[in-house]
């Protein structure tokens, strides 16, 4: 390896780390979640985990909202024109606000509606309803908390985006061991983890368990803690530059993050749509299923949610090269990048190959989701070095200012490929959670070919943003 590849090789991950970071917090945190709601039982680890399904349906459209700010203000790094830095994430708050307001008041009307379209059981239709009622208010604040990320990323910023993750993380953590069981079991919540000392700040008034609804409210106020506390790293000297904090309408800057972000956002509501889809044919395999089936995509989460970070990293860079209009370090990021993420994905991928009866039941010690989440956690760990490059791909073409493509594509290979294989095999062929698991295969292996043509052509290099 050169020097200017050691460099750029340094850049990424110095920006990657951070965001690795936050993810991993992120990841942990819901493990946590998972761990605390699962005690309660299996409906109601089902009911949360497609609960978050259904609220990521919406808040997937702040992915869209994200690249947009993301794209704009690292080209603007590199162009040196810092305070349209600022109104990059502008721009990006009123998106967010724009998005928010009708699903929060759709969602709030129709939430039993909503539910009933994606469950079968009535127990578990049940506590979903009461979870994604509540998480309909939260819509806001997590879009808003899009707007900010792709600001402090673009801007290379990126511990900020660290230190408000992991806080926010462990106040919705900590609250939801509070109203999710309640005064009554706190204490030996706590107890039981060795940490009985936490349960002191719950003991000032009595309150009952709220499960599943303490679990979404937990939620709620740890996202509105999110954006105050990114509000708060706006007034710092290192941000100050940009003039984020000094608002200013362009009409002309917003219709370009619209057109960058809208491609995106409309995509991931769709790729999480049918991902929703694909987990209501799991559901009718069976609610065991359905929880197994929440296990193994927290786990996976560990291992994918890295490779974002890289990927993160990889877009602002790529957008800083573009705008300093230095195409051949652009082309060695997206070299350093996928070698990270490969190491990163691929050391995972090992671990859910060779391991899997280890680390199942670390979350979960119910024997029938630990037998059936064996394969289907091999499976994901195969996948493990396509989804890498997949992920790599993508974030470095939005980075570039090409969304429309990737997005496409996504789109395309889940609705017409990955959820009519999956429906086959699991339930026409009647081979089950592993069969609707393989199906997943024919989304990430073609998506990743598809995106690694892309690349190759060049044209991502000539684009203006």
């Amino acid at each position: 390896m050169d020097h200017s590849n050691k460099r750029i090789s340094r850049q990424v991950i110095i920006l990657a780390i951070p965001i690795i970071f936050s993810n991993l917090s992120r990841v942990i945190m819901g493990l946590a979640d998972m761990a605390m709601v699962s005690r309660i039982g299996v409906n109601a680890l089902a009911a949360t985990g497609m609960g978050s399904l259904l609220l990521w349906m919406v808040m997937s459209m702040g992915i869209g909202v994200r690249t947009a700010v993301q794209t704009v203000s690292s080209r603007r790094l590199g162009q040196k024109k810092y305070p349209q830095c600022g109104n990059a994430l502008h721009n990006g708050i009123i998106l967010a606000v724009c998005i928010a307001i009708p699903f929060t008041i759709i969602g709030t009307f129709y939430t039993a509606e909503i539910v009933g379209l994606f469950l079968e059981d009535k127990a578990v239709i049940r506590l979903c309803t009461d979870y994604l009622f509540v998480g309909y208010f939260g819509l806001i604040f997590v879009l808003i908390g899009f707007a900010f990320q792709g600001f402090y990323a673009g801007v290379e910023e990126t511990r900020v985006h660290m230190v408000v993750t992991i806080v926010s993380n462990i106040l919705n953590v900590y609250l939801n061991a509070g109203f999710i069981y309640g005064s009554e079991h706190i204490t030996q919540y706590f107890t039981d983890i060795g940490l009985p000392w936490l349960a002191s700040l719950w003991n000032w008034a009595p309150f009952p368990a709220l499960a599943v609804k303490g679990a979404a409210i937990a939620t709620l106020i740890a996202s509105i803690f999110m954006v105050f506390h990114y509000t708060y790293f706006l007034f710092k000297n290192r941000v100050r530059k940009y003039r984020p904090h000094r608002m200013k309408f362009i009409l002309s800057n917003l219709v370009q993050q619209v057109k960058l972000g809208l491609p995106i956002g409309i995509t991931e509501v769709g790729v999480m749509t049918g991902f929703s889809i694909f987990y209501k044919m799991i559901g009718i395999i069976g609610t065991v299923e359905l929880a197994t089936s929440e296990v193994i995509l927290n786990i996976a989460h560990a291992s994918f949610m890295p490779a974002i970070g890289v990927g993160m990293a990889a877009s602002t860079l790529v957008g800083k090269f573009l705008g300093e209009k230095k195409p051949d370090k652009a082309d060695k990021v997206v070299k350093e990048s996928i070698k990270w993420s490969l190491l990163i994905m691929g050391s995972m991928g090992f671990l859910f190959i060779f391991a899997p009866h280890w680390i199942i039941p670390v979350f979960s010690t119910d024997p029938e989701i630990i037998q059936m989440g064996v394969p289907c956690l091999q499976i994901i760990g195969l996948l493990q070095y396509f989804d890498a490059v997949g992920i790599t791909l993508f974030f470095v073409l939005t980075g570039a200012g090409n969304t429309r493509f990737p997005a496409m594509a996504d789109m395309i290979i889940v609705w017409f490929v990955f959820l009519p294989v999956s429906y086959y095999l699991g339930i026409v062929m009647e081979m089950g959670i592993v069969g609707a698991w393989l199906g997943f295969a024919t989304w990430i292996i073609p998506l990743a070919v598809v995106l690694v043509l892309k690349v190759r052509t060049g044209t991502w290099k000539q684009i203006k943003v």
